[in-house]
């Protein structure tokens, strides 16, 4: 998985559904049924809400059904996921299935992550607010709002110019002016903002990048899934010790979107 990196796999934890599907690509996967059938009416395919009270109602329905019901218990996580609106990360056309348990196309053959998974990372990451983060594919932004909602130092960067832009748009819409962003390859981190106490990468590449290891501050969490294009992958959760080594536990199989380079 790259130099100065020893991995020790602890018990791995089964995911209880889907974690996500998504168009040209996937971003997570993993036991259970592909298939949404089962969803709540009332958090997927209705018409959108026309008032705040409607959308937050939603985002409780979804906290409760979709997150907590799974085993996340971080109570930052939770209301964060509770606070930010998932509708305002989504295109326009898909806002009334922002809150579905499953992932949504976002344009560039990518994906706004199933909001458990973005739950499931986020906790992984064992945050305390505060932290300086880096995130290693934006997206729409919706991630980066969930971490700056947690009360983080949120850096994010991603590799498509226009999703970069947008996601910038989405975040100063939705409150979260705040979080630094920039178009760029994001296997080489931002070094200039290192140390950074966790990273988050949204993408799978087929090994973990040196240059974020070597950001990762010592006793820093990193959550990024591993593995091959096209194939079920790990997530994996590294803890960095003061030997600057990582030491890996197994958070179950999942689909991402691959890890797109600028190079090679």
């Amino acid at each position: 998985m790259g130099a100065h990196i020893r991995c020790r796999v602890s018990r791995p934890v089964l995911f209880l559904a889907v974690l996500a599907m998504g168009a040209a690509g996937c971003s997570g996967a993993g036991h259970g049924p592909s298939s949404s059938a089962a969803l709540p009416s009332t958090l997927a395919g209705d018409s959108a809400p026309t008032t705040m009270d409607a959308w937050t109602a939603r985002r409780e329905r979804m906290v409760d059904s979709q997150i907590e019901s799974r085993g996340v218990a971080d109570p930052l996580v939770l209301e964060a996921m509770r606070s930010v609106p998932r509708h305002l990360f989504v295109p326009a056309d898909l806002v009334s299935d922002a809150y579905g348990d499953f992932p949504l196309p976002i344009g560039y053959g990518q994906t706004i992550s199933q909001p458990y998974v973005v739950a499931l990372m986020s906790e992984a990451l064992h945050l305390q607010p505060g932290g300086r983060v880096l995130e290693v594919g934006t997206g729409s932004g919706y991630q980066a709002a969930v971490l700056a909602e947690m009360g983080m130092e949120v850096y994010s960067i991603e590799i498509i110019p226009e999703l970069a832009a947008g996601a910038a748009a989405n975040l100063a819409a939705a409150g979260y002016p705040s979080v630094v962003s920039r178009a760029a390859d994001g296997y080489w981190g931002w070094e200039e903002h290192a140390p950074f106490q966790a990273i988050i990468v949204t993408a799978a590449p087929d090994h973990v990048p040196e240059p974020l290891v070597a950001q990762l501050a010592p006793g820093g969490r990193m959550v990024i899934p591993i593995g091959p294009v096209g194939a079920v992958q790990t997530l994996w959760a590294f803890s960095k010790d003061a030997a600057g080594e990582l030491v890996g536990e197994n958070l179950g199989p999942v689909r991402f979107v691959p890890f797109t380079r600028t190079e090679g």
